[in-house]
């Protein structure tokens, strides 16, 4: 059944109604603004499909080593990441862009999916491309950008597997770190928790699943385009329990050519203009190279007062 989902337990979270959301919407920018994450419902993905694709997510990580491994993309980070010294309880599989159906198709033949398997990561490629580029048009309009348009823009995807043990409680699944693109959708799993996010006080909140929903993270790429208004958060993972923790991420980037600059609407002489134009290639190497994984890379681009 496809109706409204509704939380099952109080969360802070905020939680947005996709379909209610209308033209400037006050409550989606403070939201943005304050937290830089919320939940949304009614987000266009089929209920039926997200169940399907992380069916198709477990058996594509249950995969011998020597076939997971031959999953590479075009970028560092979009491909199979193994277990690591940093990350031990940790793997992902990943694709470049979910709108490319040529990189799909790589991503399939490298992981030798089945023409099931395919059909299910091919309509979910489709919908979940087509839920973030809503999602960041809605927030676009929210902030008085009419008309801006994130098509074209890469959405990188990634499959994410937590081994946790009893012996692992209380340790780290992944480090605190922000997401560097503009916005991520992540369907989290739907029993097992540990995703933390970080509030405007500086403390961890816990973001406890909730089926049917997706969750929005803002990245560091959404602070220089927006000139500071909104806000890239923090998070991380922590071993709460133990079980498989399954998540599926998808990330809406700039291009990697495209330079992020905030439109002449968030600059006035009240906002003067905060970062430097910058290339999103640029913005990423600059993270990669001076190991600045939780935004603080948008420092080396804040310009002088």
């Amino acid at each position: 059944m496809e109706g409204k989902i509704q939380i099952p337990t109080p969360s802070p979270i905020p939680v947005i109604d996709v379909k209610e959301i209308e033209g400037k919407s006050t409550k989606l920018r403070e939201i943005c603004e304050k937290w830089g994450c919320f939940r949304v419902v009614n987000h266009g993905v089929p209920l039926k499909l997200m169940a399907e694709m992380k069916l198709v997510s477990r058996q594509l990580l249950q995969l011998p080593s020597e076939i997971k491994r031959q999953n590479v993309d075009v970028i560092p980070g979009s491909g199979y990441m193994a277990p690591s010294e940093k990350n031990p309880l940790y793997e992902a599989l990943g694709l470049f862009d979910v709108a490319s159906s040529l990189s799909v198709s790589n991503f399939c033949s490298q992981l030798q999916a089945s023409s099931h398997q395919r059909e299910i990561i091919e309509s979910y490629a489709e919908a979940i491309y087509n839920s973030a580029t809503d999602i960041a048009s809605k927030i676009a309009t929210s902030m008085g950008l009419t008309g801006y348009s994130f098509e074209g823009w890469p959405c990188q995807f990634r499959i994410n597997k937590y081994t946790f043990t009893p012996e692992t409680i209380g340790s780290s699944g992944v480090q605190i770190h922000t997401d560097s693109g503009f916005l991520t959708i992540l369907q989290d799993d739907e029993n097992l928790g540990g995703l933390e996010v970080m509030d405007e006080s500086g403390a961890f909140v816990a973001v406890d699943p909730s089926p049917g929903t997706l969750l929005v993270n803002l990245g560091d790429a959404a602070v220089p385009w927006s000139n500071g208004i909104l806000r890239n958060v923090q998070h991380r993972v922590e071993c709460k329990g133990a079980g498989i923790r399954m998540s599926i991420a998808t990330f809406l980037s700039p291009p990697p050519s495209k330079i992020i600059e905030a439109p002449s609407e968030f600059v006035d002489v009240e906002h003067p203009r905060l970062y430097a134009p910058v290339t999103y290639e640029e913005l990423r190497r600059l993270r990669a190279s001076k190991k600045l994984h939780c935004g603080e890379v948008l420092e080396l681009v804040r310009l002088a007062e």
